[in-house]
Order: structure tokens, then sequence, then C-alpha cells
């Protein structure tokens, strides 16, 4: 994921100290966690991990990397949810590209900046309110509710023309 103040150059660094200290160590605090690199590797290494973050989207990937511990079985509800969600259409979900939030603010559709080309916009849009759909419906649970936004919010960054923040964008399209 870009982001800019990632740790992600520094767990090894990280988990080597912990290591250091005492093997005695079961319970590990993230503060700052962000992207959750550290969270997700300290867990893996098999530390109970408390994670923190002032930000809802680190919120987001945090439920879902370090409270869940396998992907939500969606098989009694939607029997693929990602492809489903890969293929939806403004005319399949009855959406109406008004009520596309980073379509008409975060493209040139809708506004004069260039973070997301029109299609990926309109696309994270659907897929964004179709989510909470679902969840508001009882179609998903809360596991799935946030499985499926964490994999919609480590998506966006392979299409978004920024450097790493949101801040600004690129002058020209990254390709």
């Amino acid at each position: 994921m870009r982001y800019i103040g990632g740790k992600s150059l520094l767990v090894e660094d990280i988990i080597y100290q912990i290591k250091n200290i005492s093997d005695k160590i079961e319970t590990v605090m993230d503060i700052f966690a962000g992207s959750g690199v550290v969270s997700l590797a300290l867990k893996k290494e098999g530390y109970r991990v408390i994670s923190n973050d002032f930000l809802y989207f680190s919120y987001v990937l945090q439920r879902c990397h370090v409270v869940l511990s396998k992907i939500p079985d969606f098989s009694n509800t939607i029997e693929n949810p990602i492809k489903f969600l890969n293929n939806l259409s403004p005319t399949s979900t009855g959406i109406s590209k008004d009520e596309c939030f980073i379509y008409n603010n975060y493209s040139l559709a809708g506004s004069a900046r260039m973070y997301l080309q029109e299609e990926n916009a309109l696309k994270i849009d659907l897929i964004r309110l179709t989510i909470e759909k679902w969840y508001n419906e009882g179609i998903i649970d809360e596991d799935g509710y946030f499985y499926l936004l964490c994999s919609l919010i480590e998506a966006v960054p392979y299409v978004a023309n920024i450097t790493g923040v949101y801040a600004a964008y690129l002058k020209f399209w990254d390709k």
C-alpha cells in the first residue's frame, strides 16, 4: 500500500528488538498503527496484538487483519463476493452517479481533481455502497463487512493517482 510514514521497512527490526527485550513478551501494542504492517507481522509471530490509530481506515484494516483469523464464510449469502463486486455497474446496482461521492469529488467527472480515473472512482463508489447495503440488510455479518471494506481500501492505491497520501494528486496520470 502506498503510504507515506509506513513502517514496512522497519518491521524486521521492530520484531528483532521485541524479541531482544524478552522471550516472555506475549502482548504488544502497536500505537499509530497506520496501514497495520507492524500489527500483522506481530500477529504472524504469535503475539497478542493491541492495535490503535486515529484514522478510521486504519481501524478497518486492523479489524480485518488483526481481529480476523480467517476469511469470513460467505457461502450462505454471496458465493464469491469479490468477483461479484468487481462486476458491478450502475445499471446492475440501480445506483446513480449523483449518489457517488468519490466519483463526483475525486475524479474529473465532478471536479478538477485527478485522484482517480472516472471509471475507477465509479467502481469504488459502487463497491462501497453495495457493501454498506449488504451489511445494513443483514446479508453479510460484521466480519464480512470489515473484510470486504479492507479489501476495497487495499485495492484503491493501485488505481489512485497519488504518491502516498491523499493530500495531493499527481499532475499527470500515473501509469
